[in-house]
């Protein structure tokens, strides 16, 4: 057994409403720049849908991921070594830009400087890469549910592979959202696609990154990567991708989509597993029996066994305790209510979901019994077998069963917490239907429910924030074009002054987010930033002052 430690995500779907704001803030810190117009590292997709870019799950098609070979050894969809140097000047299996979006922009020139005339002046819509006029018919967020479903979701791959009882009810039946970022995998394919090895897996927490030096921009881990979250600079002809905001995983801090979702449905931790292990487990046989082998690579780190094997690698004392702390670790394993997207393509994603149970409870009230009764919850979830066939497709690889068994948990908790509301008397009963004791069972939805900012993101930091502060060093995101931010940086005033993001950065930004006081230039501010300003304290000039 070889411990490692890995940076975690879990979604609970539950609770996204759809606003996009983390999409918004991500862009706005990291893919504000040119050559990366239609670029989001973060999106927000409406199920069911096609996705971003259109039909991405659909491995026949786009070939991302692994796949067993006739005696069970683990390659590439998209062909081993040779075959990616009989065409690596041709990539043809990689989306265009159609299958993204043509990114666009208005032509306010001539809102504002039209002649007078009797018809009001419009902003038509002009290509940001051609600049040419254009028609703007598909988008990021297309498949919303203003995005016209009856046209758009029949060709959802995971609709496609479900009954046909499915495919013509379903738009009768639910919708939710599904936020998605890089699932910084264990067995990460587009790090095997890439001829020039500048993909690369971060030892220490598990974040994959691309080495801006060493990319020569082939392209193979675009075609690599089954969820398309490498992207490809036009500008600068490198590679892309979310880098989970290191800079501020490294002081302690979420990240920015993180930070700034509105309904906080987003958790952060630290979770071990056994390295040792993930080649076997990515090699399971059955489909089905992926999600189970992947639960079982996490290592429990409040076993002795474990805790003194992470020593052994060099892990900290604190990174051990964050991961006893780990809200990640909990919702996964503890009370087994969040599930990978997607297994199947083998990759061992490290960005869980915890499926949405709001559709059922509407579905019972609907007929008016009471939604929340854990006898009709049951019941209900046993019944809509066509939320869960749906579910199954997106997390556990066709497995209604766990679905199912997640969905009963939630169900349970629900019913469970609204006789402690309404002051009645509890009925163990309840948890011990889906197999939790009563504290385990308040634990989760003090969790779920009302976890604080300390306890939704357990961060444990990479460098120390005391003594003096070192030499500024080189940032891998200060390259030509990109997002280093040489003014003010991306995070508002106490972001740093005119110079490329660095830790230093953050840890001026983790002093103004966690004291009572501004940030550390904030009586001198290169920038005033509205956005990001949290109410402690006035930098001057931010309001006009009256005339006496």
């Amino acid at each position: 057994m070889k411990v490692m430690a890995q940076m975690a995500m879990v979604m609970n779907l539950d609770k996204c409403i759809g606003c996009h704001t983390c999409s918004v803030t991500c862009k706005q810190a990291w893919t504000n720049r040119a050559g990366t117009e239609y670029v989001w590292f973060n999106n927000v997709e409406t199920r069911p849908g096609q996705g971003y870019p259109r039909t991405y799950e659909d491995q026949e098609r786009w070939r991302g991921g692994w796949r067993l070979d006739r005696r069970g050894r683990l390659r590439l969809r998209d062909g081993g070594r040779f075959a990616k140097l009989a065409r690596i000047f041709a990539n043809p299996k990689m989306p265009s830009i159609d299958d993204y979006y043509e990114p666009w922009t208005y032509d306010y020139e001539n809102l504002i400087s039209a002649p007078l005339g009797d018809d009001m002046p419009v902003a038509p819509p002009r290509s940001l890469i051609s600049g040419e006029p254009m028609k703007v018919s598909w988008s990021a967020a297309w498949d919303d549910d203003l995005g016209g479903s009856p046209e758009i979701v029949p060709g959802d791959p995971v609709l496609q592979q479900v009954s046909e009882k499915v495919r013509l009810e379903l738009e009768q039946t639910f919708m939710f959202y599904l936020p998605r970022i890089c699932e910084h995998c264990l067995n990460p394919s587009c790090v095997a696609s890439c001829p020039s090895g500048a993909m690369y897996k971060r030892s220490e927490d598990g974040i994959v990154l691309v080495d801006q030096d060493r990319c020569r921009g082939w392209r193979m881990c675009v075609s690599g990567c089954p969820y398309k979250k490498v992207y490809f600079n036009h500008k600068t002809g490198k590679a892309e991708k979310c880098t989970m905001c290191y800079p501020r995983i490294e002081v302690g801090l979420p990240t920015v989509c993180s930070e700034t979702c509105v309904g906080r449905l987003r958790y952060l931790g630290l979770v071990l597993y056994d390295v040792d292990r993930v080649l076997e487990v990515a090699s399971v046989p059955e489909d089905k029996d992926l999600y189970e082998a992947q639960r079982g690579i996490l290592l429990d780190p409040t076993d002795p066994a474990v805790v003194a094997g992470a020593r052994a690698e060099g892990i900290s004392d604190e990174w051990i305790e964050a991961a006893q702390r780990s809200p990640v670790y909990h919702l996964i394993q503890t009370y087994h209510v969040a599930l990978p997207l997607h297994p199947e393509f083998r990759t061992v994603p490290m960005v869980w979901y915890i499926p949405p149970l709001s559709p059922v409870v509407d579905a019972v009230s609907r007929d008016g019994h009471d939604g929340e009764d854990a006898g009709n919850l049951f019941g209900a979830i046993e019944a809509l077998r066509i939320p869960v066939e749906y579910l199954a497709g997106l997390f556990t690889a066709g497995d209604t069963a766990v679905i199912d068994g997640v969905l009963r948990r939630l169900a349970a908790m629900r019913s469970y917490m609204r006789d402690i509301n309404l002051g009645r008397q509890t009925r163990p009963d309840i948890p011990a239907a889906v197999g939790m004791t009563e504290e385990q069972m308040y634990e989760m939805y003090r969790l779920l429910a009302l976890a604080k900012y300390e306890e939704r993101y357990v961060i444990p930091t990479a460098y120390s924030s005391e003594g003096p502060s070192p030499e500024e060093p080189g940032c891998a995101l200060s390259f030509d074009g990109g997002p280093g931010m040489y003014e003010s940086g991306p995070f508002g005033e106490a972001s740093g002054g005119p110079i490329p993001v660095a830790v230093e950065t953050f840890h001026a930004l983790q002093h103004r987010q966690t004291t009572e006081g501004m940030g550390a230039n904030a009586g001198n501010p290169s920038r005033i930033n509205l956005l990001n300003w949290d109410g402690r304290g006035v930098p001057p000039g931010i309001f006009p002052q009256g005339r006496s």
